[in-house]
């Protein structure tokens, strides 16, 4: 795969890449470790599904993958005790598995290393470097439910940077969400001795009750091992207002999930109702827009889809 191919097979499906120019050096210089971190918290559904994708796509380009398992993190957002958590992360492994990642992918637990002394004085000498403010600002779209916020809040994001020196990242993935502490890495790492790294963004999918967010502590996810009918049941009761294409987790599942593998969806509709369809995403979502097209149809037709991609990946945490 030559160096245009390389670039675009990154930026694929981002929302920014920060900076082309930089990604386009660390690949010319060989500097080819991405990561990306995980609070082992919950179910693995279909939001953490399009930074894994992402992971893939960055994988398939030549760069050696680090999925860091931050139990430590979850910890201090007050996820569970440690125990509990360093369950959760082993089911989480698999879901990544499951879900497409190559056996070179290396996982990571956050407390292999993050209670080492030289790590512990690495935060110590970036705390010097960040104010309170900027911290906390960091952390607003993370914690913005917490109504309690706790001191953990500001040392999480400060850890979350030290971890890319440690992982050695040449390129940091997450979502739209992890932005505020992504810059702070690129401010920030250099006055400690590392150099900033590329940092990558993917789409943020909406919750299935039509909230900023899909997260198993909101229950408004589909989890990649949800059954055809907890699927079915999950998506007939999702946010879908007729006629609303920004902002619809539906058309965003098939935007991400299905259009990604496949240039067309088939709407199964009964003769008296118009009949079947089978459309283009633009089609779709221009049709969808009008008025013309039911939801409940939209919501069938994406259930469906949905069942046949996750089929495999529920095959596989069975056996595994």
């Amino acid at each position: 795969m030559d160096l245009d191919s390389r670039i675009e097979l990154v930026k694929r499906g981002t929302l920014e890449t920060v900076t082309p120019e930089e990604l386009r050096k660390k690949i010319e210089d060989q500097k080819m470790i991405a990561y990306i971190g995980y609070e082992p918290s919950g179910k693995v559904h279909l939001g953490h599904a399009i930074t894994v994708k992402k992971m893939i796509d960055l994988q398939n380009a030549g760069f050696k993958i680090k999925i860091l398992l931050a139990d430590l993190h979850a910890y201090l957002n007050g996820k569970g005790s440690l125990e509990e958590i360093k369950e959760i992360s082993e089911y989480n492994m698999k879901c990544f598995r499951a879900l497409g990642l190559s056996d070179d992918t290396e996982f990571i637990l956050g407390s292999s290393f993050q209670t080492k002394e030289d790590y512990t004085y690495k935060v110590y000498e970036l705390a010097l470097y960040t104010t309170l403010a900027r911290a906390k600002r960091s952390m607003a779209q993370i914690t913005r439910e917490s109504k309690d916020h706790k001191v953990a809040e500001v040392i999480y994001p400060l850890m979350q940077v030290v971890d890319m020196m440690f992982l050695e990242a040449d390129l940091a993935v997450g979502g739209m969400e992890q932005r505020k502490i992504h810059m702070l890495a690129r401010e920030n790492l250099p006055k400690v001795g590392y150099a900033a790294p590329v940092c990558i963004h993917t789409p943020l999918l909406h919750g299935t009750d039509g909230s900023d967010k899909m997260s198993s502590s909101k229950e408004n996810f589909i989890a990649i091992d949800d059954s055809p009918q907890e699927i079915k049941e999950k998506v007939k009761k999702s946010f879908c207002p007729p006629g609303q294409v920004e902002d619809n987790p539906i058309l965003e599942m098939a935007e991400h999930f299905i259009f990604t593998e496949s240039s067309t969806i088939l709407i199964e509709r009964p003769p008296k109702f118009g009949g079947n369809l089978e459309l283009s995403q633009k089609q779709l979502f221009e049709l969808y827009g009008k008025g013309d097209l039911h939801p409940l149809d939209l919501k069938n037709a994406v259930s469906n889809h949905i069942i046949k991609i996750l089929k495999p990946i529920r095959e596989y945490l069975k056996s595994n």
